[in-house]
Parts: C-alpha cells; sequence; structure tokens
C-alpha cells in the first residue's frame, strides 16, 4: 500500500498573519510628544510658589545725602579702577620698564624674559623708588582724611602735593616751556604750583627721553660684540651662518659674568636719589 503524507502548504498570507496574531501590542504614542511636554512643563510653572527673596533696601540717611564713608568707599574704588594710569603717569614706571625693555633687544632675546616678568621687576622698582613718596602722600592727605580732619577737597591737593615735587625734580625744563607754549592761556614756571595738565606730559616725555638715552649706552657693548662675531665670520668664509645666532651666547655669558641685572638695577635706582 502506497502511504501518502500529506503535505501542508502555508502560503506567505498566512505566515503575515500569523505574526501578526502572536505579536505583542503596545499601547499607542500620543500624537504630539512635545504638545504634552509643553502643557506638563506650563502646569508646573503656573502651580509654583513665588520666591521668598529677601529685600534689598539702601539707606542714605534721612536728609537722603551719603554718608561719608560711602563716599569715601565710592573714592577708594574709583581710584581703584585708575590705577595702572595713576601708576604709569606720576612714578618711575615709564623710565624703568623702558630700559629694561631696550635691554632685552640689546642682548637679542625676544621672549626672554616675558613681558609679564619686565613688568613685574619694574613694578618692584618702582615701589622701592616710590616708597616715600607714598608715604608722604599718605602721611598729608589720607590719613586726615580717614581721622575726619580734612574734606574730600582739601585732601586730594595734599596728596598729590609729593608727587608734584617728585615730578618737578624730574621734568625736563625745555619739554616742560615746549607743552606750556601749546596752551592758549599762560603757564606760570616750572615748580609745585604747575599745571597737573602741563606737569603729567612733560613728566612722561622727559622719562622716556631719558630711557632712550640710557638704552643707547646699553646697546653700544652688545653692539661691539656683533659687529666682531660678524668680522671673524667673514674672514672664515661662513657667510650662511647667522651672527645673531653667533653672538647670543658671547652677548648672554657678557651680561652674567658682568653681573648685569644687579648693575642696571642699581644705577636706575640711583638715579633717583
Amino acid at each position: 500500500m502506497r502511504r501518502h503524507r500529506a503535505v501542508s502548504t502555508i502560503g506567505p498570507d498566512c505566515i503575515g498573519t500569523a505574526a501578526a496574531t502572536r505579536a505583542p501590542t503596545c499601547p499607542p504614542l500620543p500624537a504630539r510628544p512635545v504638545l504634552w511636554l509643553l502643557c506638563a512643563l506650563a502646569a508646573f510653572c503656573l502651580g509654583a510658589l513665588p520666591a521668598q527673596a529677601q529685600e534689598i533696601s539702601l539707606n542714605f540717611g534721612e536728609d537722603g545725602a551719603l554718608a561719608v564713608r560711602s563716599i569715601q568707599l565710592i573714592v577708594l574704588i574709583t581710584l581703584l579702577s585708575i590705577a595702572p594710569g595713576v601708576l604709569i603717569m606720576l612714578t618711575c614706571f615709564p623710565f624703568i620698564v623702558t630700559v629694561l625693555a631696550l635691554l632685552r633687544q640689546a642682548i637679542g632675546l625676544q621672549q626672554s624674559p616675558p613681558n609679564m616678568l619686565i613688568v613685574s621687576l619694574s613694578l618692584f622698582l618702582t615701589w622701592f623708588v616710590m616708597e616715600p613718596v607714598f608715604l608722604a602722600a599718605w602721611e598729608a592727605g589720607v590719613v586726615p582724611l580717614n581721622d575726619g580732619t580734612l574734606a574730600l577737597e582739601e585732601a586730594i591737593p595734599r596728596a598729590l602735593e609729593p608727587f608734584r615735587l617728585f615730578m618737578v625734580a624730574r621734568i625736563d625744563p625745555a619739554t616742560y616751556d615746549a607743552l606750556a607754549a601749546l596752551r592758549p592761556d599762560p603757564v606760570g614756571a616750572l615748580d609745585a604750583e604747575a599745571p597737573l595738565s602741563v606737569l603729567i606730559p612733560g613728566f612722561m616725555l622727559s622719562e622716556i627721553a631719558r630711557a632712550f638715552e640710557i638704552g643707547f649706552l646699553i646697546f653700544l657693548p652688545f653692539l661691539i660684540i656683533d659687529l666682531v662675531v660678524a668680522a671673524v665670520l667673514m674672514s672664515m668664509g661662513m657667510m650662511m651662518v647667522p651672527p645673531a645666532v653667533v653672538a647670543l651666547p658671547f652677548k648672554l655669558s657678557f651680561f652674567v659674568i658682568a653681573d648685569g641685572w644687579t648693575l642696571i638695577s642699581e644705577a636706575l635706582v640711583r638715579s633717583y636719589f
């Protein structure tokens, strides 16, 4: 007997129907999730209680005028904001920082010592030179102002008096006369009563000119080293070798052996005493 095996044929449509029947069902997602999120955020913000912040009140006194301490604080903050300009205009900082910058160029170094180091050294040398002037200005103007014996209008001229004397002793008379001639109104002689609008720029120009004169003297020994090295290289036929590269170690050795930093700093400080 022939045994017939029944072969069941399942079409693709039936397979798809069965798979769809066995697949787990997921909950439907909202059509616009961004809209639901915005609605929830709006509900949260509307339901939040207002923050209880501490009230800030300024007491200007019964008559509406600021207290003396408040005025002093405002003046102190203002002076701190213009302190760099005052430091450059009324002290020996322009002279010292210009000489040190010219010294770095004379040696042939472009980035060493860095600018921050040169400025820091100039600041401390300025402090060393100007300390008597600072103390005199403090005793003449700031201390009486804090004690209440002087008003602000009287304390500022008294505090500037030591700086006036310092600038008068260092300014070039020819520079002062040239600046005074540019003013439409007549200016008095060069003394402590000279107007600051003429005294300060004349002092700065005099300091820069004096710094350039010292820079010329600093350049001379290093220039001689450059010329000697260039002549030796030319005589040896090494014209392709840069003379600056060969001369740099000799200039550094010369500066270190001569204790250049101490000599330059001592000369800069002694020029004010």
